[in-house]
């Protein structure tokens, strides 16, 4: 069986599904069988819904897994509402959304030997090209491959669904000690497990992190993990911050005015600290919290940015280059998947208190509205099946 076969865009066509005669979206209240092969997709129209499509067959090189667990991401909730990341991700047409999945192999197609029904898997939703012919594929940091298949990014469907075909080569064994729903939170693990080797975090390191979402929260755990002291966290409610010390109770936490400037800011935070940090991992995005971890950094520092924002941005270029700070980027994550499950196996990283909210598959849509809701509070929201 050639690579070709596994790694084909052509098999996650989302046309094959949108044109299938038994592709239809649910109306409100219609309650679907057991056995209907549903899923949730959002449109260019800014709507989240139900469909029904076809229970998918796996071709060579694939299996077939009931998706058990799937996590909302911030990035499915900013598809449903602004259609679009970037210049490159663009809703164009009905889309499946999620990404942070674990479930059951439930059949295995022709050629796949390591893997059988009933075995529990990880899904790495991020499949690549691997050819000898790609350079990002070939030097191990397949997260930059052009041709990647990332599902849940448009136009390729996500795996919030019942049924899932997915690529044998792509799926990590979950231990017997480690749950669908930790298993499906190894995907924003690895976005923060990517950072924090990405950015050369050590024991003893003093960090800053900038937001305690979803990502900040697994990074502030990572940190935690890698022995990084002191660790200050940051963000706008005190709500979040209160969760971020129930995690780790040794961390220092500053709530984010919105009237301060970024100086001010960051002089709370090297005070709570007790001098400049090391690093910050800044998990906004956002273009004054950014501004913050720089001035709370000292000469020589690292700001590494894991949060997403704006396509233009200001930097302080001369604060930047008179101190030494280097500020990186990651884009999602490569070869973090087996370090997720062995961490949270291990007993090192306990990922079971993100999961604020469950929800039965067919209830996706209000699951969207509370992840979407601020208010609601929550912080992983998960739909399980």
């Amino acid at each position: 069986m050639s690579n070709t076969q596994l790694e084909n865009p052509a098999l996650y066509d989302p046309r094959k599904v949108l044109d299938h005669p038994e592709f239809r979206v649910l109306t409100s209240g219609e309650k679907p069988s057991k056995e209907s092969n549903i899923a949730a997709f959002y449109n260019p129209a800014h709507e989240i819904h139900l469909v029904e499509k076809p229970k998918p067959k796996p071709g060579p090189g694939q299996v077939l897994i009931h998706v058990r667990a799937t996590g909302i991401c911030g990035s499915d909730v900013h598809f449903w509402k602004h259609g679009r990341i970037g210049d490159s991700m663009i809703v164009t047409d009905e889309c499946g959304s999620g990404h942070e999945s674990a479930g059951e192999i439930i059949e295995v197609g022709e050629g796949v030997t390591e893997w059988k029904a009933g075995d529990r898997v990880a899904m790495e939703v991020g499949v690549p090209c691997s050819q000898p012919s790609c350079n990002a594929c070939r030097t191990g940091r397949y997260n930059g491959c052009p041709d990647v298949v990332f599902f849940s990014t448009p136009p390729y469907h996500g795996t919030l669904t019942r049924w899932h075909v997915h690529p044998a080569k792509w799926l990590h064994r979950l231990p017997d000690n480690v749950s669908f729903e930790e298993g499906s939170l190894c995907e924003p693990l690895a976005v923060a497990l990517a950072g924090i080797d990405r950015a050369g975090l050590r024991l003893g390191d003093p960090v800053v992190i900038c937001g305690a979402g979803p990502i900040g929260l697994v990074s502030l755990l990572s940190a935690r993990a890698a022995g990084a002291e002191p660790i200050v966290i940051t963000d706008l409610f005190q709500s979040r911050l209160d969760f971020a010390k129930s995690l780790v109770p040794g961390v220092r936490t500053v709530l984010i005015d919105r009237n301060a400037t970024p100086k001010d800011q960051a002089e709370l935070i090297k005070k709570a600290a007790g001098g400049p940090l090391q690093f910050a991992l800044e998990c906004t995005g956002v273009e004054s919290s950014i501004h913050t971890a720089i001035f709370s950094v000292g000469f020589g520092a690292k700001v590494f940015i894991i949060g997403v924002g704006k396509n233009e941005q200001l930097f302080p270029f001369m604060h930047l280059s008179a101190n030494e700070i280097d500020v990186q980027f990651q884009y999602r994550y490569a070869n973090q998947y087996p370090k997720a499950i062995r961490l949270i196996a291990g007993g090192l990283i306990n990922v079971k208190p993100l999961v604020t909210h469950r929800f039965a598959l067919e209830e996706a849509v209000a699951a969207f509205h509370v992840a979407a809701d601020p208010a609601q509070g929550a912080i992983k929201v998960q739909i399980q099946d």
